[in-house]
C-alpha cells in the first residue's frame, strides 16, 4: 500500500469555458453528464443532452473531439430512441488496451424508474454510431443502475455505478455507489457497496461517483451527492478516498470532512465532474454547472 496521498483538483468555476451549451434557456435544459479520456493527441468527450420532462428528457448521447480541449467536433451521436428508452444519461467512454472504443449509455425503461446499462462497441469512434447495444447492467425490478465510471488495471475491470431502490416511486431517487469487477469490460460481478449517504449530511439522500482516480492502492474519487429528493438533479460535488484490497479490488471509500463544491448560482448544482491527465503534467476538468437561467452547461478548466 502506497503511503502518499492521492490529489483530486476540484473545480474552481470562476475560471471554466463552456465547452457545450444546453438546448433550451430553462431549468431541465442540460448539456452535461462528461465523460472524458485521451486518446491519439486528442480530448474525447461524451456527454448527455437533455430537454425538461414532458419535453423529451435525455435525449441523445454524443462523442465529440478536440485538439486543444475546448474546441469539439461532434464524431458520433446516438438518439434514446435506438434504444427504446425514455431518457439517456451519463455515458462512459473507454478505450480498451486492444484499441476498441466503448460507450456505456444509461438507458430508462419507459414508464417506470427502472435504468439498465447497455453497451456499443466500435473500432473507431465514429462507429459508435451505428454500433449494436447489448445490455451489461441489466438491473431488476428492485433497483436501477446508470452513471458508471470505469478503470482498468493490471487486475482487471472495476466499475463504479451509481445504483437507485426501486421499492417505492416516491423513493426512487435515493442512490448509493456500487462497486462490480470483470475480466473483459463486459461481464460483471456486482462485489460491495462502495459508498452511501451520511445521515444528517450534505449527502443523506444520495451519492454518485463521478471520477476515479487511481495511485498505486490508494484510491481517490470525486462524487455527487444530496441531502434531500428536492436537490435532485442539482447534486454537489465531494470527495472521497479509499484503498485496494489484498485480491486487487477496491475497497469501501470513506468521504472527506468538508463542503461541497457548487455553482455560484442557485440552486448550485455542479455534478458529473470528469479528469482529463494532459501531456505536461496539467489535468483539464470537464464537468456539468448550473447557470444563472436555471439550464446547465458543460464547463471546462484547467487545473
Amino acid at each position: 500500500m502506497t503511503t502518499g496521498t492521492t490529489a483530486l483538483p476540484l473545480p474552481r468555476w470562476e475560471d471554466s469555458t463552456v465547452v457545450v451549451e444546453p438546448p433550451g434557456s430553462e431549468p431541465g435544459a442540460w448539456s452535461g453528464a462528461p465523460s472524458t479520456i485521451l486518446a491519439d493527441g486528442h480530448i474525447y468527450l461524451a456527454y448527455r443532452l437533455r430537454l425538461p420532462i414532458g419535453a423529451g428528457r435525455g435525449i441523445a448521447n454524443v462523442v465529440a473531439r478536440s485538439a486543444d480541449g475546448l474546441t469539439f467536433t461532434v464524431v458520433a451521436e446516438v438518439g434514446k430512441d435506438a434504444f427504446g428508452a425514455e431518457s439517456l444519461e451519463r455515458p462512459a467512454l473507454v478505450r480498451t488496451p486492444e484499441g476498441t472504443w466503448r460507450l456505456y449509455v444509461s438507458a430508462a425503461t419507459p414508464g417506470t424508474k427502472h435504468w439498465r446499462v447497455d453497451l456499443l462497441e466500435a473500432d473507431t469512434p465514429e462507429g459508435l454510431a451505428t454500433a449494436a447495444a447489448r445490455t451489461v447492467l441489466a438491473g431488476d425490478e428492485s433497483a436501477g443502475v446508470k452513471d458508471p465510471v470505469l478503470h482498468h488495471d493490471e487486475h482487471g475491470w472495476h466499475l463504479w455505478a451509481s445504483v437507485h431502490p426501486l421499492e417505492s416511486w416516491d423513493d426512487a431517487d435515493r442512490m448509493t455507489t456500487e462497486y462490480a469487477t470483470s475480466p473483459d469490460g463486459v461481464h460483471w460481478t456486482w462485489r460491495r457497496t462502495a459508498l452511501a449517504g451520511r445521515p444528517g449530511r450534505w449527502d443523506a439522500r444520495g451519492v454518485r461517483v463521478s471520477s476515479v482516480r487511481v495511485d498505486g492502492d490508494e484510491i481517490t474519487v470525486s462524487y455527487d451527492g444530496r441531502a434531500t429528493a428536492g436537490e435532485n438533479w442539482e447534486e454537489r460535488t465531494g470527495v472521497a478516498r479509499g484503498v485496494r484490497l489484498p485480491d486487487g479490488s477496491f475497497g469501501e471509500l470513506t468521504a472527506e470532512d468538508r463542503e461541497p463544491i457548487g455553482s455560484p448560482h442557485p440552486p448550485s448544482g455542479l455534478r458529473y465532474l470528469s479528469l482529463v491527465e494532459l501531456p505536461d503534467g496539467r489535468q483539464r476538468l470537464y464537468y456539468e454547472s448550473t447557470r444563472a437561467d436555471g439550464a446547465h452547461d458543460l464547463r471546462t478548466e484547467l487545473a
